[in-house]
């Protein structure tokens, strides 16, 4: 496992527990209800769909060129937010430690 794999894998599951706990306290409703209850909240949420949108539009060129499918991040992404993206790093990330392997050293 390289580096960035190995750091990939600890943010994305770091993050994930980060989102299970803000879960188990608020329940999905309630994680919107609280996003959305002050302007800040409201001005972070939109600053997170406007990355989110940026991120997904270039997984889905990234997923293109490299023979990836698109749709199981961008449902994970519309779901579940930053884990998507994450999730998608870590595959392109993988495919390429697998691609490298694969190919001989000359």
């Amino acid at each position: 496992m390289n580096r960035t794999v190995f750091i990939l894998a600890v943010v994305l599951a770091d993050f994930v527990g980060l989102s299970a706990w803000a879960l188990y306290h608020h329940g999905y409703v309630g994680l919107f209800e609280a996003a959305l209850a002050t302007p800040a909240g409201i001005q972070v949420t939109t600053d997170l769909v406007v990355a989110l949108s940026l991120v997904s539009l270039w997984m889905w060129r990234d997923s293109r060129e490299r023979g990836i499918s698109f749709l199981p991040f961008a449902l994970l992404t519309v779901t579940l937010g930053s884990i998507g993206p994450l999730c998608y790093l870590l595959r392109r990330e993988l495919g390429e430690t697998r691609h490298a392997a694969a190919v001989p050293a000359r």
